[in-house]
């Protein structure tokens, strides 16, 4: 145990000039702002996916003149 944590301190030895090399006022999103980012970039594209399914099933063809005509009543007779 006593040898985990001495190699651990040698690495932190190791890491903080690294750290220091840095420049402490640049924030960079590193690969959590990327996993983030191609999660949201495979969302839209399954739901861009999926409208474009779904909008081939619409029937996009409008009625015919003579059925909406007989279906509803004609408004000229009206009295009110």
């Amino acid at each position: 145990m006593a040898d985990m944590s001495a190699s651990a301190s040698l690495a932190m030895t190791h890491l903080v000039p690294l750290a220091k090399e840095f420049d402490e006022d640049k924030v960079t999103p590193g690969v959590l702002g990327f996993i983030v980012f191609a999660v949201m970039a495979l969302a839209v594209w399954g739901l861009m996916k999926s409208m474009n399914r779904h909008m081939g099933r619409v029937n996009f063809a409008e009625p015919d003149d003579k059925a909406a005509d007989a279906a509803a009543p004609d408004a000229s007779k009206s009295t009110a």
